[in-house]
């Protein structure tokens, strides 16, 4: 299908698509030589895993990071946007029953007390939505964190050189070669620890830049230099997949 369809099909504006398109959020399967962008089957189901994460109040750099995160699950995923859906339902039909009280009580049909004019207001965590991102987010973070806190010291030295590596080219443009180069030994690196394919690697480099933990402890090694290495790894995993 092509874009318009799409939005057509969804109700959403053919802007939206080409916004997810441009941060890489939702790629089209193929964009032919006139600069058509068209949509296959597994496109309509990843629009609709971000329609729905939208819908619950995700913003869309987190719903990225879940989306490109290894240990994603569609089905667990449709499941868990379920029980989160249903804990909004249940939410909401409370606050339409307080608010049709609060009318007939401004009609003088009936009294409310003040406890009863707030029933339905809940400004604590949706417990799914906190699962959700401590599934395919913060818990992605630990993993990792627990992984390298548990390298031999010889490895840590090899991870720590590339860093300062990487530190000492961070001022250059991404997708230089130098800036290349320094970022395919962290990208062999990874996979040598597991199995980074390139969309996870990309979206390693964006957690990066998202969580405050990953930033602080790359920056030690040069101020920047998360951002520089998640630039950089997006342009050597998009190469990969050229």
């Amino acid at each position: 299908m092509r874009v318009k369809e799409v939005a057509d099909l969804v109700g959403i504006s053919v802007r939206t698509l080409h916004h997810y398109d441009e941060i890489g959020l939702l790629i089209p399967e193929e964009t032919t030589e006139a600069g058509y962008r068209v949509y296959s089957d597994r496109n309509l189901e990843t629009l609709q895993q971000i329609l729905f994460f939208r819908e619950l109040g995700f913003p869309l750099k987190k719903i990225g990071e879940i989306l490109s995160s290894p240990s994603f699950d569609r089905e667990e995923a449709l499941a868990m946007q379920r029980n989160m859906l249903l804990e909004k339902r249940s939410r909401l039909d409370k606050m339409i029953e307080t608010l049709d009280k609060t009318i007939r009580h401004a009609k003088g049909e009936l009294d409310m007390t003040h406890k009863e004019k707030f029933e339905g207001f809940d400004f604590s965590h949706n417990p799914y939505e906190q699962e959700a991102r401590e599934r395919w987010g913060d818990e992605a973070v630990d993993k990792s964190n627990a992984k390298l806190a548990g390298m031999p010291k010889d490895t840590q030295e090899r991870m720590n050189k590339i860093y300062w590596d990487l530190a000492a080219v961070r001022h250059m443009p991404p997708d230089s070669p130098q800036a290349q180069a320094a970022i395919k030994l962290w990208y062999d690196f990874l996979n040598e620890l597991g199995t980074y394919p390139p969309e996870a690697f990309k979206g390693l480099g964006q957690m990066y830049v998202d969580d405050t933990r990953f930033t602080k402890n790359i920056d030690k090694f040069g101020e920047g230099l998360a951002v520089f290495m998640r630039d950089a790894m997006a342009v050597y995993a998009d190469n990969l997949k050229a």
